[in-house]
């Protein structure tokens, strides 16, 4: 697509108001993270894991402003890229960040396909073992692709849906915790405050550990930016939005850490494939809760991977237009207007990832592909909040923006930085796997260079990799 085609395509219509982009963000965060991790983090820290989850929120939050001030003074949909573009100019490094969050959108969704699998084998009483439990995450994930090729706007009509019962799910057990701690046996306030690192790990090391993993539970915020072309009055909407989205995020998720450790014992929360699942058995033994919860956690991790493969196979058709992938990853449905190549490339990297995990991960599967994608997003948060400060030179921009206090985006980028290293204790499986994947995006942009025997290969408008087919 040539780019005067793209420039005589029409805007996007504005139509989301502050109800609406707060669902978007609630639906985006609230999901996997807390579903699935919870016994992962209390396994670094134990009871202490509800501090874990403070600390990845005030990292993000730090973060989230960053993205505030960016996304109103650079209200196009196309986030990090874009930001990456503008701050620095350098072509190479703007496709190295949009292949990142790509990255990141298809381990988010691998996670959340493999946690699906777990509660369905726990559903429906499925045998098989590992087995099986990759065959139905492989299964699932070519559902979502499925719905995305029926096109944009039924994957958001369903998203709407998912994000309502996935928040119901949270509030289940919520009111399973405060129905225990009326007259159970089960509940020990104790564990609160236990703080039990496990190992030979350093209180700080743990911690550090904790709120890598926990930090992949309050992403999604970021997804939001992609929806600034479409927001009425984003400048005045969206900080107040955003930040009350992701404060009530991490309120639901410490409720939801300190309702698990006093209802579940550590050492069961840690070694359990579906931890909420336990923390409502004993909560509330004798009502119907149990036997309803495995379905909702369904829904709700299906709610994370529709989204994070949705702007994934996004991201490829926008960088396929920008001629840094080969142009067939470009190639849109002329029924459904969807990029139905880039959905399926996408797909088959997920069901690589899923089937990598699967044979080569010595540890819980799931924390892999939870840690390498806050592994992924950390780095981009690292740049954003670099971003902010260089961009505070660009005067061009001549609208009024949101500002964050210049300290704010210097601590975020510090904290961030320290996350992706490994001295926070992330194990080394993670950086393996996320450098195979980033290092798979370098090969394949560098033979699409190659091939087309072309010098000007490259990003030239990172505003272009936010657009939508049709």
């Amino acid at each position: 697509m040539d780019s005067g085609v793209v420039a005589e395509q029409p805007r996007l219509r504005r139509v989301m108001g502050p109800g609406l982009l707060l669902l978007f963000i609630l639906g985006d965060i609230l999901g996997t993270g807390v579903y699935a991790l919870i016994g992962d983090v209390a396994a670094e820290v134990g009871g202490a894991a509800w501090v874990a989850f403070l600390l990845a929120f005030l990292i993000a939050a730090m973060t989230a402003l960053s993205y505030l001030e960016l996304v109103t003074k650079y209200p196009q949909a196309a986030g990090a890229a874009l930001y990456a573009q503008k701050a620095f100019g350098n072509q190479f490094v703007t496709f190295l960040v949009a292949f990142v969050v790509m990255c990141a959108a298809i381990t988010s969704a691998s996670t959340a396909s493999r946690f699906f699998a777990a509660n369905f084998v726990v559903a429906f009483h499925f045998g098989w073992g590992t087995v099986g439990v990759t065959a139905i995450a492989l299964l699932f994930m070519a559902v979502l692709a499925a719905v995305n090729l029926r096109g944009v706007g039924e994957s958001v009509k369903l998203n709407v849906v998912l994000s309502g019962i996935e928040i119901t799910g949270l509030c289940l057990v919520i009111f399973a915790g405060l129905w225990a701690f009326v007259g159970s046996q089960h509940v020990d306030y104790s564990r609160v405050m236990a703080f039990d690192t496990g190992g030979d790990k350093s209180v700080f090391v743990a911690l550090t550990t904790a709120t890598s993993l926990a930090f992949f539970a309050m992403t999604g915020f970021e997804d939001s930016v992609n929806m600034a072309e479409e927001t009425k009055n984003p400048v005045r909407i969206f900080p107040r939005v955003l930040l009350a989205g992701l404060s009530i995020a991490a309120a639901v998720y410490i409720v939801v850490a300190i309702v698990s450790v006093t209802l579940v014992p550590i050492g069961e929360l840690k070694t359990s494939d579906t931890p909420l699942l336990d923390v409502v058995r004993l909560g509330a033994p004798g009502l119907p809760i149990k036997d309803v919860l495995p379905f909702i956690s369904m829904v709700a991790v299906s709610n994370t991977a529709l989204i994070s493969m949705l702007m994934a196979s996004r991201l490829i058709y926008g960088m396929s237009r920008q001629r840094v992938l080969p142009t067939v990853l470009g190639a849109v449905s002329r029924a459904r207007r969807a990029p139905w190549v880039a959905i399926l490339f996408t797909t088959a990297i997920a069901f690589a990832v899923i089937l990598y995990v699967t044979a080569f991960a010595n540890t819980d599967a799931i924390e892999v592909l939870g840690g390498t994608t806050s592994l992924l997003l950390l780095a981009v948060f690292t740049m954003v909040n670099v971003a902010v400060l260089v961009l505070r030179r660009d005067s061009r921009a001549g609208r009024r923006h949101f500002r964050t206090p210049a300290p704010l985006p210097a601590i975020g980028c510090v904290a961030s930085l320290y996350l992706v290293t490994p001295l926070s204790g992330r194990p080394s499986q993670q950086y393996l796997l996320a450098g195979i994947l980033v290092m798979s995006g370098v090969v394949l942009s560098l033979l699409t260079v190659v091939l087309k025997r072309r010098r000007d290969r490259g990003i030239t408008d990172a505003a272009a990799l936010g657009d939508a087919p049709g």
